[in-house]
């Protein structure tokens, strides 16, 4: 049946909801029949791909509508048009069957497809013998979708997309074009609105902010050689083994000579070997998905799955992860499901609904950042979430997940007065479809991707976040294998920032942080939190005079290597960074030629050293059995004094003076007679410090020891046997 006229005008005018019906070859009761939109064109004839005639096409309509009769049953075809002397090939993109199948179908509609991937968004694909782009987007709500770029003018008329109805997904291939093209999506809303054009949620590659396309790209990487670290990491519990994280800003950690950010090789070729020369296990990157505002820091992304323009191109992260884990470097990533920002080409109000986000506010919308907070419950989101955490996994071979904000994401009253949010169906405060998710999450990632960790930032007491998520355990229990003791942090900082004499009527601030020390599997996080926005840095926390400032830092960074959990520190605290951390500059790199600042770059390099090759220190991390008081209860003198332990490896004592008085014959509790080497003292000259300790070794006879415990300084001390 020939369409109506109003149907052609929309098929011109590029508004009909649904052009694969009416453009491009249908077989018919006289052969197959084409017809095609070519504006500009006076002749047109049609060809194979292969570039066998098939027919003339007629202009049957001067805003470049053609149609035409073909031989046989062509599919796809491409057209030679002609006008003005001049001659120009299209392949038509309405000539090609859907890439998606009944399968996809399925699983997106279930939620369960942990490939989305490699099937939404937009890949450069061979599909029926030809090269092109496939492009793929969720917009259940829209009445129309085209796809637009530098390949087709922008023009919204030139690719409107076919809607998969079940599941709400549009999609087209588009010929001829590859990586490296602009593009984004024009949604029509349920009510005819016309949205502002998308980024694509899926996208690789976006262009450099203020731009905000979205850029068609190849896989990142095929030639990765990683496989040791890998296969290494896979094989053992990360718990029992030593973990110690450096947090970096890419964009300030240094610049250019130009003032410009590195990009990804430049750091490759600075940082990594950095890292390796001051004993780190992993580099811990805060967000390096897009984001369009600075000072967000990343954690505000409209691209969760593009790495960030501002470094160059998204194969140059996949360089410096491969380059990471070929000199032992784990790589971890800040990761964002918590929230998103508002800004029109993100995902806010996607195809013209509260798509990706709840209308409601009171759920919806998240009062400290001024952000969307993401619909949980919704599969298709949590899907899209879930997909993203195995999308970095496993295409960039990232080690693991610091998970922001998930204290945020439990709560549905968090940072919210009475009124301003919804109880649960139960009348609690409990978001349990963030819960279910984040559950999900996890089970996904240990049960397909071995190796990789996750780490929740979670600040308060919920239980059982690093308890796996079974189907049948606790709904409670997330499965994240690690969460940062913000306890360990507020505490012993809090502790540390006061005047010496009064220390002692604040014993508990490092005492009580061990009575939960093993509730769960933690990281002790000294984080770019703590050193921004006013808080000063890590050096101007501590109490006293320059002097006392950098003894007293010294003494925390060797007493925190010493206490039980996985360590975190942020850059520039290495070698105690005087300026609070601004995302504006690099860091104070010059301070290093200062002896004080790289005493203490000294310390915390032979802290990570001993860590690691001390099983005592992190092989029981996690567990009770790895930790036994020595010295618990001396306020007095603000001495405390612990061992550390694991199976077949000689325990340490680590022992803490935290006043600026030398204490010359400390009495000293030790399990074992015989000698104990002292194989750490923050006090050395060689830190900075003013070189009191025991000469190497001490003797613990029936029990105990008399030990010099130097001003401000903490030491350790290694068993050694018996002579």
């Amino acid at each position: 049946m020939k369409p109506s006229q109003s149907a052609l005008n929309a098929l011109i005018d590029g508004t009909h909801s649904d052009p694969f019906s009416l453009l491009g070859p249908h077989a018919g009761p006289e052969g197959t029949f084409a017809r095609a939109v070519l504006p500009g064109a006076e002749e047109v004839s049609a060809f194979s791909l292969k570039g066998g005639a098939l027919g003339k096409l007629t202009r049957v309509d001067p805003r470049g509508l053609f149609e035409g009769t073909l031989r046989g049953q062509p599919k796809p075809v491409k057209y030679r048009c002609r006008a003005g002397g001049h001659e120009w090939w299209v392949t038509d993109a309405y000539s090609f069957g859907p890439v998606l199948g009944p399968v996809d179908d399925f699983l997106i509609a279930q939620g369960t497809h942990y490939r989305l991937f490699d099937k939404m968004g937009a890949h450069c694909i061979t599909h029926e013998g030809a090269s092109g782009v496939h492009f793929a987007v969720w917009a259940p709500n829209a009445r129309q979708v085209s796809v637009v770029g530098d390949f087709n003018d922008w023009n919204p008329a030139r690719h409107t997309m076919r809607n998969r109805v079940d599941i709400g997904v549009w999609e087209i291939f588009v010929p001829d074009i590859g990586p490296g093209r602009a593009y984004k999506y024009r949604i029509v809303g349920p009510d005819g609105t016309v949205q502002p054009l998308k980024a694509d949620p899926y996208a690789f590659a976006s262009e450099l902010r203020p731009k905000t396309a979205s850029l068609t790209a190849d896989p990142v990487k095929h030639d990765w050689g990683d496989e040791v670290h890998r296969r290494h990491w896979s094989s053992v519990d990360p718990r029992r083994e030593a973990i110690s994280i450096y947090e970096v800003h890419p964009g300030s950690w240094q610049r250019n000579e130009h003032g410009w950010f590195l990009t990804w090789d430049e750091m490759a070729e600075r940082l990594i070997p950095y890292v390796v020369e001051m004993g780190f296990t992993h580099i811990e990157f805060l967000p390096v998905s897009e984001h369009p505002y600075d000072p967000s820091w990343g954690y505000q992304t409209t691209g969760l799955f593009a790495p960030s323009a501002r470094f160059g191109g998204p194969e140059g992260f996949a360089r410096f992860v491969d380059g990471a884990h070929r000199a032992g470097i784990g790589v971890l990533i800040d990761w964002v499901p918590a929230h998103f920002p508002t800004d029109e080409h993100g995902l806010s109000r996607f195809d013209g609904t509260a798509l990706y986000e709840h209308e409601d506010p009171r759920l919806g919308f998240h009062p400290d950042w001024n952000t969307a907070i993401y619909n949980f419950g919704r599969r298709e989101v949590s899907s899209f979430l879930v997909n993203n955490a195995l999308f970095w996994a496993e295409r960039y071979h990232v080690d693991g997940l610091r998970v922001d904000a998930v204290a945020s994401m439990l709560y549905r009253d968090y940072s919210r007065e009475a009124g301003e949010w919804i109880p649960n169906p139960e009348g609690g405060r409990e978001n349990w479809e963030a819960v279910d998710f984040l559950r999900q999450m996890n089970r996904a990632i240990y049960g397909s991707q071995p190796g990789t960790i996750t780490i929740a930032e979670e600040s308060t007491a919920w239980p059982g976040v690093t308890l796996p998520a079974y189907d049948d355990g606790p709904r409670s229990n997330l499965g994240f294998g690690f969460k940062w003791n913000m306890g360990f942090m507020h505490d012993t900082l809090a502790y540390m920032g006061r005047d010496p004499v009064h220390r002692k009527f604040h014993h508990s601030d490092i005492t009580f942080g061990l009575m939960y020390a093993f509730a769960e599997n933690f990281v002790l996080p000294l984080s770019h939190d703590e050193v921004v926005h006013g808080k000063g840095s890590l050096l101007n926390k501590m109490s006293g005079d320059d002097w006392q400032k950098f003894a007293s830092l010294r003494a925390y960074y060797t007493f925190m290597w010493g206490y039980p959990g996985k360590k975190l520190l942020f850059m520039g605290q290495e070698f105690a960074q005087r300026r609070e951390w601004s995302e504006e500059r690099a860091l104070d790199w010059d301070l290093l030629d200062a002896p004080a600042h790289e005493g203490v770059r000294r310390l915390l390099r032979d802290c990570n050293r001993l860590y690691r090759t001390r099983p005592a220190l992190h092989a029981r991390d996690c567990e009770s059995e790895g930790f036994e008081w020595l010295v618990p209860d001396d306020a007095g003198a603000s001495v405390f004094a612990w061992l550390r332990k694991a199976p077949g490896a000689p325990p340490v004592a680590v022992i803490s003076n935290m006043t600026p008085a030398l204490h010359d014959h400390y009495r000293l509790p030790l399990p074992h007679d015989g000698q104990w080497r002292e194989v750490l003292n923050s006090d050395a000259e060689y830190y900075g410090g003013s070189g009191k300790g025991n000469r190497g070794m001490v003797t613990a006879e029936a029990g105990a020891a008399h030990v010099i415990l130097p001003p401000l300084a903490t030491i350790m001390l290694e068993y050694a046997g018996k002579d």
